[in-house]
């Protein structure tokens, strides 16, 4: 009898140490990808893909793209970048913005790859991410693990670098920085500012966070979309009679015309009766109505054939069965103006400027930086948080160069630990390094160089 029970637990020790193996297979897991399809034979860098497995249980599987730098990857800073949206998948980033190969297709809509001579990774460790659940290629395995938000967001973002580094642990001496662009500016300053808050509790592990950077941030979801009108006086989009009507009868809330009185009211048609027909992204480029049948406004719809197709997923070790169709931007979890929360997100951050305002506080760099010609989170809305935060200015206004050219402005603010250093990028839309390629690596660059890291590793 001992001998059957003694057998008994043997199995079923064997059985348990199985399925805590599965498990872990499950949560964490990673590939060195060598080859892309589309891409002309191996790669010429270090592409790692992967799920990594966040929350109470573990119960979200979000999925990765990790590229070593080419330049020195056991010093070089360690970036962990996040699309924006909420809902745009990584391949956003990795193909059309900083990423290793930029992408382009041909008449049939076959995607081809090549090196991106501009990619941000000649300088940095990136990670790229699919986050939340619905996003790219990352998934639940519960229904609760599907609904999200803003606040969710940022939880799930720290558990995932926690659990990054600890699984990678030697890039946890690389200067992290968190960074994002366009609406992951509401949550980009809540994660980085829960990572110095987790060091100081002396949580482990303890994180070498350096800072932050944000490409065409989103902060406030009433002043950001309130700066538009004083950008297109600006620009020249409407006239001083328009623009000085606004000041006199509208109280400066130019977004809420529901409450507007008939003078406010009458001005603001004629704002939107001006910049209607403007493309917000780059108002130098031409609109594309997409309720117009003739104009076909998705430009990066081969990434989603590509990403679509078996090999391709089976060349990035994507789990299958776990997503349907995968899209570039989730629009049941994208953001637009006004958008009320949706069955599965919460946009529960008004404004992420109480955050910007603790980092100040803290021994943190951040780099903030808008394209020009943006008008969908405007420069200047940027420009008056900024200076909201009190911080003296240790560089006033100048210009930076590239080959010789004016690449942009910059102004940088410090006190004691602290740094900010805000560019605007000449020419540039809203996807700064996909319009300005060369002035964007150029400007973080240098950035990297200015000032020498402090770390007690």
């Amino acid at each position: 009898m001992r001998m059957v029970l003694k057998h008994k637990s043997l199995i079923l020790w064997l059985a348990y140490v199985l399925i805590v193996q599965s498990y872990l297979l499950i949560s964490h897991s990673k590939s060195i990808i060598k080859r892309l399809p589309g891409y002309h034979g191996d790669l010429h860098f270090k592409l790692e893909t992967g799920y990594v497995g966040v929350g109470d249980k573990e119960e979200v599987q979000l999925f990765y793209y990790f590229v070593e730098s080419t330049n020195n990857s056991e010093e070089d800073p360690l970036i962990f970048y996040i699309p924006g949206g909420p809902g745009a998948s990584a391949l956003v980033t990795f193909f059309l913005e900083i990423g290793p190969v930029s992408s382009t297709s041909d008449d049939n809509n076959n995607l081809t790859l090549a090196l991106n001579q501009y990619a941000w990774t000649q300088m940095a460790n990136i990670i790229f991410i699919d986050i939340p659940a619905g996003t790219g290629f990352s998934y639940s395995e519960t229904k609760q693990g599907w609904i999200s938000s803003d606040t969710n967001l940022a939880i799930l973002a720290t558990d995932f670098i926690k659990k990054f580094l600890t699984e990678h642990p030697k890039f946890k001496k690389n200067p992290l920085y968190i960074a994002g662009i366009s609406y992951i500016g509401i949550i980009v300053p809540k994660i980085t500012l829960d990572l110095y808050e987790s060091n100081e509790r002396g949580d482990q592990p303890t994180l070498n966070i350096q800072g932050y950077i944000l490409c065409s941030p989103f902060t406030n979801k009433f002043e950001d979309f309130n700066s538009r009108f004083k950008y297109a006086h600006r620009n020249a989009l409407i006239s001083d009679d328009i623009y000085m009507s606004a000041i006199k009868n509208c109280q400066g809330n130019f977004v809420s015309t529901y409450s507007a009185n008939s003078f406010c009211a009458s001005s603001l048609q004629m704002y939107e009766e001006c910049t209607s027909r403007i493309n917000l992204d780059n108002i130098l480029e031409p609109f594309c109505d997409e309720n117009d049948p003739i104009q076909d406004c998705d430009n990066d719809s081969y990434i989603e054939t590509w990403a679509n197709t078996d090999i391709v997923q089976q060349a990035l070790h994507v789990r299958q069965g776990k997503v349907g169709k995968w899209e570039l931007i989730n629009q049941t979890l994208h953001y637009n103006q006004g958008k009320n929360d949706t069955f599965c997100y919460s946009y529960d951050i008004f404004s992420s400027y109480s955050y910007h305002k603790k980092l100040s506080t803290k021994n943190c760099r951040a780099l903030i930086f808008s394209g020009d010609q943006d008008m969908t989170f405007p420069y200047v809305g940027v420009e008056e948080w900024i200076t909201a935060l009190n911080v003296g200015v240790e560089v006033p206004w100048k210009p930076f160069y590239v080959d010789g050219q004016v690449g942009g402005y910059q102004t940088k603010y410090a006190e004691n630990e602290y740094s900010l250093t805000f560019a605007t990028v000449k020419g540039a839309g809203h996807l700064v390094p996909l319009t300005k390629p060369k002035e964007s690596i150029a400007l973080v660059q240098r950035w990297f160089n200015s000032q020498p890291y402090v770390s007690d590793y």
